[in-house]
């Protein structure tokens, strides 16, 4: 990925997800996806409302991915890998 190319929606949901896989914090998510607070929410909603991720209820707040949440990242992944090998591609024939 070059310096000024956006990531898809796609490839950030699989970031949180897999930082979340551990569990993790907002503060914790919002660095290692490099994310901001502003744009962390949506996603976070996203997920939470579509029981990706879930929250504890004791303790300091932690977002940890759901097994459905696991299957959609190995879904992703395995997405982003085939896009990947066609970018590949496409750079071998040009």
């Amino acid at each position: 990925m070059t310096v000024n190319q956006k990531r898809s929606s796609d490839a950030i949901v699989n970031s949180i997800l897999e930082v979340c896989s551990t569990g993790a914090s907002k503060t914790r998510i919002i660095y290692q996806c490099n994310l901001n607070s502003t744009t962390i929410m949506p996603y976070l909603i996203l997920l939470l409302d579509n029981n990706l991720i879930e929250t504890n209820d004791e303790g300091p707040k932690l977002y940890k991915t759901t097994p459905k949440g696991i299957e959609l990242m190995k879904g992703l992944k395995q997405h982003c890998e085939a896009i990947s090998m066609l970018r590949s591609s496409m750079i071998l024939v040009a």
